[in-house]
């Protein structure tokens, strides 16, 4: 887990717990001392499990700086989502209960993921990245271990779109190579997800130092390549995750590609009738053919 003191979501208990009244100092231990636990309780519940008023709970809430519990809450999610070990998120997942439900339970905490990703989405920085992604001769789309996944597909999606699309492996060290040597004004985007390889630090680092474009694609404002990017997007999700939260980071992916695809025009048609072409010409697809019986 994280150093309990690092984060503001607790750190404002930690400096000021002895200012705070009596029962807000019981509630501020026990957030400090569970912080996975706390994290998905309601206000009720965090009130009858500290032997406290609601009413103490939304004041306390209140005097760390947020408008309300939801945003503390989230702001603690974040803080346990990144330093949150494998056996830990086994744990809070409940992988070990016998009888559990895991398809249903697992359709219904990816559909409210959606849900809140509708309601919290930043849509103009999601134009932004369209907007830089159709103005850019050159784009790079790195990502590591999970993340990997989802620049990988991103990659390969915005092949179908447009030229001058690489697709590169944060953990191959020819991805120096690659970024030392990319032209001048080349976009970068970055896919990270918790609990953020150091191997993307260090090329945020680097890629800072150049005349590129760093965009980044996270699943938390705490994600620490996010300091060194020119823009970054935060695909917010409601749960923790056992491995990663995936659906939201395809929908973005899904959307950004189909706004790029929409402001090519009929330019778009020409380059993917080429594509379709080298298809057919060198049988990469499976094809059924109308004539065989």
């Amino acid at each position: 887990m994280n150093d309990i003191n690092s984060h503001p979501a607790i750190s404002n208990i930690s400096n000021n717990i002895e200012s705070l009244t009596p029962k807000a100092q019981t509630l501020g231990n026990y957030i400090m001392q569970h912080p996975s636990k706390a994290v998905f309780m309601t206000t009720k519940e965090l009130a009858e499990t500290c032997d406290i008023s609601e009413a103490t709970v939304v004041r306390f809430v209140s005097k760390l700086g947020y408008k309300g519990y939801s945003e503390f809450q989230e702001a603690l999610k974040d803080f346990i989502n990144t330093g949150l070990s494998l056996p830990e998120r086994v744990d809070i997942k409940g992988i070990n209960e016998p009888g559990t439900d895991r398809l249903h339970r697992g359709v219904l905490e990816e559909l409210n993921n959606l849900k809140y990703l509708y309601e919290n989405i930043d849509i103009e920085i999601l134009n932004q990245f369209v907007h830089h992604l159709d103005k850019s001769k050159t784009v790079y789309v790195i990502g590591s271990r999970l993340s990997y996944t989802f620049a990988y597909y991103f990659g390969w999606s915005l092949t179908k779109i447009q030229k001058g699309i690489h697709i590169l492996k944060g953990s191959d060290s020819t991805t120096l190579d690659w970024l030392t040597n990319a032209p001048p004004e080349s976009l970068i985007i970055m896919m990270t997800t918790s609990r953020y390889p150091n191997e993307l630090i260090k090329l945020s680092k680097m890629i800072r130092r150049t005349d590129n474009t760093l965009l980044t694609i996270s699943d938390s404002t705490l994600s620490p390549v996010n300091q060194f990017a020119d823009l970054s997007l935060v695909v917010p999700a409601r749960s923790i995750p056992f491995i990663g939260n995936v659906s939201g980071m395809l929908v973005v992916i899904q959307y950004i590609v189909q706004e790029l695809a929409n402001l090519k025009g009929e330019d778009l048609a020409d380059y993917q009738q080429k594509l379709e072409q080298v298809y057919l010409e060198n049988d990469i697809l499976f094809d059924i053919d109308p004539k065989l019986p």
